[in-house]
């Protein structure tokens, strides 16, 4: 008795079908990754066996046609899987196929064979060869006798030409084609007899592409976020999610307050009739108590007599801490002159001597609390000193890192 998996291995996440069968293997499947963030699915893998039928056994009826006039030569082509065929032409007997040029034309589309002003060399019989290089076989219907009457008088008209649009007999055919191509085009023929018109409509779609999509996402906890994705494509594309494996929403996704919960491995898909497109991201919602480890309060501040000083407090912390500041044992409040703003920084407006001293930053949140200090120095000259000063203390730190000798006051 054979073994539910006797068929099926995983190679470094691949899956591999060994002697696979039509009526066992056909189906859909679906690539699960998991790891301690969350889940993500693959696109859906569609195993499918391909075919292509035999044409129909019935004679194919002749062809009559006036010399100078056009011709075409149906292939009704049987059923295949892929779809993906290339249609030729056997022309009087098998292997000899027929050449196409500016007068025979073979559509990739319906398998038609297109004949401009028809000439008596043209006689023959026509067979329509339907080959598949997917799955290495061809099949061809029977013959199509193809007999040219003699000619009558017809004044025939060449359309012109250009490298995206050629047109073969009765055929217009444009190349690589854009949404600018859509509308109607007017086909007219004309001869001493005279003359009929057929109007086409062309309609240009698209599978799905990315417009705007999402990235892996570190956010504080408490904070608010949205998770956007836009594709374009016609029809325009369906957009829906999945959180962990699991269908999630549609549209965009908006949180007020991020939770824990809400971290988790993100897919946004867009969806219509020509395709799919995925995007993955990893939504991070992290809580910590505030540190001032990687960014703390410089040591050495400067300030400029009359000036405006501003002291910046950027703690790392999640959610955002409540922010208090004191100059010595003295706690610090709102006044005329100082200022705490909303993202901890301490603004000190028409500063003086007596505002030098140690400046020192209180952050707290529900996961803790944390501090750091610096000095403040007052000096007489203008903001632009300063900053020549700070320039140099900075140039003579690094000297002294590297052992040259400078002549440098620090």
């Amino acid at each position: 008795m054979e073994q539910p998996d006797e068929h099926y291995s995983l190679v470094g996440g691949n899956l591999v079908i060994n002697n696979p069968r039509q009526k066992k293997h056909a189906g859909t499947y679906i690539c699960v990754a998991k790891n301690i963030y969350g889940t993500v699915i693959s696109k859906e893998a569609r195993v499918k066996f391909g075919y292509i039928e035999e044409f129909a056994g019935e004679e194919r009826e002749p062809v009559y046609v006036k010399e100078g006039q056009g011709a075409v030569l149906l292939c009704v082509p049987p059923k295949a899987y892929p779809q993906e065929v290339t249609y030729r032409w056997i022309y009087n007997e098998f292997p000899v196929f027929l050449p196409t040029d500016n007068r025979r034309f073979v559509s990739q589309k319906t398998g038609n064979l297109y004949i401009a002003k028809v000439e008596a060399q043209d006689a023959g019989n026509y067979s329509c060869f339907v080959s598949s290089p997917t799955i290495g076989k061809g099949v061809f219907s029977k013959f199509i006798p193809l007999i040219p009457l003699p000619p009558e008088d017809v004044d025939a008209t060449d359309l012109p030409a250009n490298h995206e649009i050629s047109e073969s007999g009765a055929v217009l055919h444009l190349y690589n084609v854009q949404y600018e191509d859509v509308g109607g085009y007017d086909c007219e023929a004309i001869n001493t007899k005279g003359k009929d018109y057929h109007k086409a409509w062309l309609y240009v779609e698209s599978a799905p592409e990315w417009a705007e999509t999402i990235n892996n996402t570190q956010k504080d906890i408490g904070s608010e976020h949205t998770m956007r994705c836009v594709a374009a494509g016609k029809p325009y594309p369906f957009i829906r999610w999945y959180k962990d494996g699991y269908m999630y929403g549609k549209g965009e996704l908006k949180f007020s307050s991020l939770t824990f919960d809400d971290s988790g491995m993100y897919q946004c898909i867009a969806e219509n009739y020509w395709g799919i497109k995925y995007a993955n991201a990893e939504l991070r919602v992290i809580a910590c108590a505030p540190t001032f480890e990687f960014n703390p309060v410089k040591k050495q501040l400067l300030g400029a007599k009359d000036g405006r000083v501003l002291i910046e407090c950027k703690p790392r912390a999640a959610p955002r801490p409540r922010f208090t500041w004191t100059k010595g044992k003295e706690l610090l409040f709102n006044n005329s002159r100082i200022s705490i703003m909303f993202d901890g920084t301490l603004e000190i407006l028409n500063a003086t001597k007596n505002d030098e001293g140690f400046y020192t930053c209180f952050a707290e949140n529900d996961r803790g609390k944390g501090n750091s200090t610096g000095y403040l120095t007052i000096t007489g000259q203008s903001v632009e000193n300063i900053t020549h000063y700070i320039l140099i203390q900075k140039l003579c730190k690094r000297d002294r890192r590297q052992k040259k000798k400078k002549s440098c006051i620090c």
